[in-house]
């Protein structure tokens, strides 16, 4: 089954292909500026010419849900319902979070928690067992304090994601590592998008929203005097 998957949660707008599990090509950029609307198609032209194949060639569109970046994910989920209603193909979801912890499972952790910046001292997080994988606490969004996961202390943790750098100077864990350079990736959702698509766990286009957590907060100009 050949797949494209959509990453769009964060500051990295990010493409992949697939084959079943084989990753076919990543087009991916980490950008400051949220270069979702920009790029996004230009980097599904990329990898479809990268893997050698077309459009009329995929069996399923999946996307990154969320929680994240509003506007990136409302990119995201327009793109990836336009291909699902022009292609007649399903669409898969997972959540953002998951892409963020393939790097570390099977490695010294007990747990990982990844956490993506929300403005100011949230973060939205989750927390993962750092063997199988499985999800432990539910996605949430969540004010840092100095007691924020005080039930880890002791543990191997590692906190990842661009919120984890909040983290690193609030949390006085003796034992805990931060990664601040991870992001949601489409390539990390092969695994997860594959495992649906076999149980046919697809999503209702039509009425799909992706998974915004909080609704959306604009800033309001001051009126000029």
């Amino acid at each position: 089954m050949k797949i494209l998957h959509l990453e769009t949660s964060s500051k990295n707008c990010s493409v992949a292909i697939s084959d079943g599990n084989e990753i076919l090509c990543v087009c991916e950029e980490i950008s400051e500026n949220y270069k979702q609307s920009e790029s996004l198609h230009t980097f599904v032209q990329w990898a479809l010419e990268g893997a050698k194949i077309t459009l009329n060639d995929l069996d399923a569109i999946s996307l990154g849900k969320g929680p994240g970046s509003y506007t990136g994910l409302r990119i995201g989920a327009s793109s990836a319902k336009g291909f699902c209603f022009g292609l007649q193909i399903p669409l898969v979801a997972v959540n953002s979070l998951e892409t963020m912890i393939q790097p570390f499972l099977n490695k010294e952790y007990d747990f990982i928690i990844p956490m993506i910046d929300a403005r100011r001292m949230e973060v939205y997080c989750a927390v993962f067992d750092g063997k199988s994988g499985e999800i432990l606490a539910e996605t949430e969004a969540k004010i840092l304090e100095e007691t924020s996961f005080h039930q880890f202390e002791g543990k191997k943790v590692i906190f990842v994601g661009d919120g984890a750098i909040k983290a690193k100077e609030i949390l006085q864990f003796s034992n805990a590592d931060f990664d601040g350079t991870i992001f949601p990736s489409a390539k990390y959702l092969i695994e997860k998008a594959v495992a649906k698509f076999e149980k046919k766990e697809f999503e209702d286009v039509a009425y799909f929203e992706p998974f915004y957590l909080k609704d959306f907060q604009g800033v309001k100009k001051k009126k000029s005097q």
